[in-house]
């Protein structure tokens, strides 16, 4: 087999000499690939990676302006766990990542054992706006790529479709980390859809401030949380995927963290107060969130469906969140309740259950609630929609399979409440929302997560 070398240090790649390490933890390509390429260091000059070779990152890959990464549908991006690679798309760099639904992009562990963290993650960074919570990049990027954001929502840092990424996840320390897909002050310009992260060992989806919109999500089997938001992000997301594996969770330690289909805050205390302008505020729309449900074996460092906290403002409309081991709605301190009492934030239209004893949970340190379980309740329920339904029973909203973890089937059943009801006003009217009938991430008609670029039947192995 030949092998590539490529190293970017200045403009552009040069070659370099492969150990016999890298040889030994290379899974061979398959077999219409001459041709591994390996990639380090800084990409500086625009290139293109070819379908016809198999691409190994080696440790952190920066690509910088003024480059454009093009990547052709069908290519494989490989990294093994001795020096698990992380492609940072810096500032005024651009990536098109261009795979198609038969034949998808592919970043993923390069041993035939695969686990989560062979690959570290990706990692976009743009110039829009953010509130400085996170001060630098997480997860151990060198000094010359920490910061990031501006003034510029409509920056584009490229494009992303029809891309999965598969085993990633890179811890450097407590809360230091880089997820499947991280995204900080990306800008609205930039399109992303159909992405799929698959047995990552952190977050799947991270949004650290930033404008960009997406469509067609999955997070599958990821240790944390699903999607989190933070930094004073403000994008729109529909048509967006949520499962967790019951046994697998990320170590806690003794942080009081918990495992989350959505987590979003505005700032975190211990950087800024959580009154920090601007303010995270996403708009969602047709999420399908799916928790253990309390299946044997769940880990017990699960959480919530969605919990919202530290000054965030939110909508979440035409959605479903199901089987969540503690409570589908969680909103933490007064300062997010009272974004929700004035009317600012709501859950709109959706479908609600937990296998716990509540639906819904208030919370604040140290001081009354502003809102009691009850009142927060009667506002989901009464005044946010007149289609709310909160499901005694996992089984009353009627979805197929939800809980086959192994191959999950979303769609909604004959005589399921999720095959109406889904209402588009106030933000949920923007143009960028399909007004579809249907509520949850899945049309009855045409399951878009059984086409040929999603992987399920990837079950992490636990000890």
């Amino acid at each position: 087999m030949t092998k590539n070398y490529v190293l970017g240090l200045l403009a552009v790649a040069s070659l370099a000499a492969c150990s016999k390490k890298d040889d030994n933890n290379t899974t061979p390509p398959p077999s219409n690939n001459s041709d591994t390429v390996y990639v380090r260091g800084k990409i500086s000059a625009s290139q293109t990676w070819s379908k016809n070779k198999v691409y190994k990152l080696r440790g952190y890959v920066y690509v910088d302006a003024p480059a454009v990464l093009t990547v052709e549908a069908g290519t494989q991006i490989i990294s093994t766990r001795d020096s698990a690679g992380v492609l940072v798309v810096y500032k005024g760099a651009q990536i098109n990542a261009n795979g198609t639904a038969d034949n998808p992009i592919v970043f993923t562990s390069g041993h035939t054992d695969k686990k989560p963290g062979d690959l570290g993650g990706i990692i976009l960074v743009g110039s829009a706006t953010g509130n400085g919570n996170h001060a630098v990049i997480e997860g151990g990027v060198d000094g010359d790529h920490k910061a990031f954001g501006g003034t510029n929502d409509a920056d584009n840092s490229g494009t992303m479709q029809y891309v999965r990424i598969e085993y990633a996840g890179k811890a450097v320390s407590q809360d230091d980390e880089v997820n499947g897909l991280s995204l900080y002050t990306v800008g609205n310009k930039t399109t992303l859809h159909h992405i799929q992260v698959v047995n990552g060992l952190d977050d799947a989806f991270e949004f650290f401030g930033g404008t960009v919109n997406a469509k067609y999500l999955i997070a599958y089997n990821t240790a944390d949380d699903d999607f989190d938001m933070d930094d004073a992000y403000k994008g729109m997301i529909q048509f967006a995927v949520s499962v967790k594996q019951p046994s697998f969770t990320d170590p806690k330690g003794a942080s009081g963290d918990v495992s989350n289909n959505f987590e979003v805050d505005n700032t975190n205390p211990a950087n800024k107060p959580i009154t920090t302008t601007p303010t995270t505020f996403p708009v969602l729309s047709n999420f399908t969130a799916i928790g253990p449900n309390n299946a044997t074996g769940t880990s017990a460092a699960y959480g919530y469906g969605a919990r919202w906290r530290r000054g965030c403002q939110f909508i979440l409309g035409n959605s479903i969140i199901m089987g969540s081991q503690k409570e589908a709605m969680r909103v933490d301190d007064n300062v997010t309740m009272g974004f929700y009492n004035d009317g600012t934030s709501g859950v709109k239209n959706s479908l609600l259950h937990s296998s716990s004893a509540n639906v819904f949970s208030t919370a604040n340190s140290g001081a009354a609630v502003l809102l009691t379980v009850d009142q927060l309740s009667a506002l989901v329920t009464g005044r946010d929609a007149t289609q709310v339904f909160l499901a005694a029973n996992a089984g009353d909203i009627k979805l197929k399979d939800a809980f086959n973890n192994k191959t999950p089937d979303l769609a909604p059943q004959t005589g399921s409440p999720a095959l109406a009801g889904a209402k588009f006003e106030g933000k949920l009217a923007d143009a960028f929302f399909d007004k579809v009938a249907y509520r949850g991430a899945i049309d009855p008609a045409n399951d878009w997560t059984k086409a040929k670029w999603v992987a399920w039947d990837r079950v992490v192995v636990t000890q």
